[in-house]
């Protein structure tokens, strides 16, 4: 299969090893970090990315003239409802039944809902998340204390930070995904240096690669994946399936 894959940038390590394995051919496009926190930019965003790919214009995908597509996949969950209304006319969508990254991280939106059951407050962790998003702890909170020290003044800059921390009480739980084909020693001391800063619990969550193997393999069944035809945009079912 020829597939298309646009995703975000924190899955970067995890899609290039998995596509590297692949006898698929597989073109790779990731976008920024953050694009779910303005749903309606993350949606135009993704939108204008399959409209140029169809019409052969993306610079950055290979010419689908000489290698035609099967198929565009969605490196995405619902990810605060930004992929709805997205649609391609020309190509099925493929997009994982989950709500955010993590569900692609831990391997399937059931280990997901599971943890999130039973851990009230959860902050994930993840090596992409770490590479490319600025994660609560301290060096975050100093780097930003600095920010505003420097634009508002340092009595402001108190006020400011004491404000912004406030949504850091809602989490109880710092927890990093280690994915076993990767080394993250690195990565899971930071995590554990921020739990211990904000006083919150510390745990590892393994790693399962499964879901997004399968993904960029082609083997889309009904229970762990959303395959939208042409012309139809994607939906939210609000049931356990996620994604329509």
């Amino acid at each position: 299969m020829n597939l298309k894959v646009i995703a975000c940038r924190v899955l970067y390590r995890e899609i290039s090893l998995l596509s590297a394995r692949h006898s698929n051919f597989i073109d790779v496009t990731y976008l920024r970090q953050g694009l779910h926190n303005t749903p309606g930019l993350l949606r135009t965003t993704l939108q204008a990315e399959i409209d140029a790919v169809e019409s052969g214009n993306d610079p950055h995908t290979v010419d689908i003239e000489s290698t035609p597509l099967d198929a565009i996949l969605l490196g995405y969950g619902l990810c605060s409802n930004g992929v709805l209304g997205v649609k391609s006319s020309k190509y099925p969508l493929v997009i994982p039944r989950g709500h955010d990254c993590i569900t692609m991280l831990l391997g399937s939106k059931e280990k997901y809902k599971d943890y999130f059951d039973t851990h009230r407050g959860v902050y994930w962790y993840t090596r992409g998340w770490i590479e490319n998003a600025p994660m609560p702890g301290k060096e975050r909170y100093e780097r930003t204390l600095a920010e505003y020290a420097r634009k508002y003044g340092e009595e402001n800059a108190e006020y400011l930070m004491e404000m912004e921390q406030g949504w850091f009480r809602e989490y109880e739980w710092a927890t990093f995904i280690d994915w076993p084909e990767f080394d993250n020693a690195e990565q899971i001391e930071y995590t554990r240096r921020g739990a211990a800063y904000l006083n919150w619990n510390f745990d590892i969550q393994k790693g399962d690669s499964s879901l997004l193997y399968d993904f960029l393999s082609g083997n889309w069944d009904e229970r762990r994946f959303a395959v939208i035809p042409p012309g139809h945009e994607i939906g939210a079912t609000y049931d356990d399936r996620i994604i329509t």
